[in-house]
């Protein structure tokens, strides 16, 4: 059984997470509260960059010899970035606990840039920018957020670009990391068969170090944009098309109705009513969803489809209609409470992924400074009353403050 998990915090100021489950396996890393968004004007794709760097050496180990230490015991390093945090973190027999949490103390508080390493490095994220290019339906997300977020750090894409990438060296990656990389930006967590006693002595000794700066990473909460209606032509086979808004906070009281109201409309079950009306009724679709991005202090609600340009209106109109339903009509009793029936089992069935659930677990400790147990998240929604779905729905699904991105096919003559 899993213990709901307990924060701590070390005298250096780091946070310490710590779940207890009989497994024969420990999930243990850092979250660590810089992202996209704390990049300057010329640093766009640092943050990104210096979690790739990061396996490429240490003041102790080569990039050789980070990639093997768990590898030869079966273990698995993983890392990945977002516009918030950076996550880096291993998985590996339970019995090599210590040597995970030693080798990510080393990478994360003791890496050293190598320009040679950079360099090379610099090439592959270069494909990953030219792979992610390639894919309109991932891509759309970012220029979306650019739009909606046009003043602020927030809009920007988490890779950067080719030019940005080539003005970033050793000492750039250095800079960000004194500045981001405070004591007060970090939590490290554990989840598995290690006692919440044998973890803090783990911590003190590798993690405890005295030689972080303290403070937070300062950022602004960007200003509400005004909506807009913005075509871009693309070489693509099929019109994508984004239509959201703004939303609020993972910190807001009324989060969880909100994601409530987003899997009603569009969430990942066959039977949202977006998949319904456009795909199951109409075929005019193969994929269509409704998304919800949370950010610490704000966030983004948008409805995702992809479709041929002679049902592009059809389905704008449908979508719309599903909306204003939400709008105007509370949901019955009956409906209400099959929804919850429906969220309450993909929470438990995402909770059983242990990877999943963890990195969930530490995502809400770093930014909330708080835990939250499955009985408590299933408590609040169980309060949530049809008026409160739909008095978010008016909030979020205003017309009038609903902005638009379309990716076009080029005509072709």
């Amino acid at each position: 059984m899993t213990c709901t998990p307990r924060l701590d915090v070390l005298s250096n100021n780091i946070r310490l997470l710590h779940a207890f489950e009989e497994l024969p396996v420990v999930y243990c890393g850092f979250a660590i509260n810089v992202g996209a968004r704390d990049e300057h004007d010329d640093e766009h794709g640092i943050a990104h960059f210096i979690e790739h760097l990061m396996f490429k050496g240490t003041r102790r180990r080569s990039n050789l010899q980070i990639i093997k230490r768990l590898e030869d015991v079966g273990g698995e390093l993983n890392a990945y970035t977002t516009k918030e945090e950076t996550f880096v973190y291993a998985t590996v027999p339970r019995k090599y606990a210590e040597r995970a949490i030693e080798l990510l103390a080393d990478i994360v508080l003791y890496s050293t840039f190598p320009q040679e390493e950079l360099v090379k490095e610099r090439e592959v994220v270069f494909e990953e920018i030219e792979m992610y290019n390639d894919s309109p339906s991932e891509l759309i997300f970012d220029d979306f957020e650019d739009i909606v977020f046009s003043s602020s750090s927030l809009g920007h894409n988490i890779l950067g670009s080719k030019k940005s990438l080539s003005k970033i060296d050793s000492d750039s990656c250095r800079r960000f990391v004194h500045r981001c990389y405070t004591a007060d930006n970090m939590l490290f967590f554990m989840f598995g068969g290690i006692h919440e006693d044998h973890f803090l002595r783990l911590a003190h000794k590798y993690i405890d170090v005295g030689n972080l700066r303290r403070g937070e990473t300062p950022r602004h909460t960007p200003p509400l944009s005004q909506p807009l209606s913005t075509v871009c032509r693309k070489k693509t086979n099929q019109t994508h098309c984004l239509i959201g808004n703004t939303a609020i906070s993972m910190a807001a009281a009324d989060s969880l109705t909100l994601t409530l109201l987003n899997n009603i409309l569009g969430g990942s079950s066959l039977t949202s009513r977006l998949n319904l009306a456009i795909r199951e009724r109409n075929g005019w679709v193969y994929a269509i969803d409704s998304s919800l991005n949370l950010y610490s202090d704000t966030g983004v609600w948008a409805i995702y489809f992809g479709c041929s340009e002679s049902n592009y209106l059809k389905c704008t109109k449908l979508i719309y209609n599903e909306l204003d339903k939400l709008i105007c009509k509370p949901l019955s009793a009956r409906q209400l409470s099959l929804s919850k029936q429906q969220i309450y089992g993909h929470i438990l069935i995402n909770s059983q992924n242990k990877e999943y659930y963890i990195l969930s677990a530490a995502k809400i400790a770093l930014h909330l400074n708080k835990t939250m147990s499955l009985d408590s998240t299933f408590e609040r929604i169980s309060l949530i009353e049809p008026a409160d779905i739909q008095n978010m729905a008016t909030k979020i699904f205003d017309p009038k403050r609903l902005s638009t991105l379309k990716y076009e096919q080029y005509s072709k003559q």
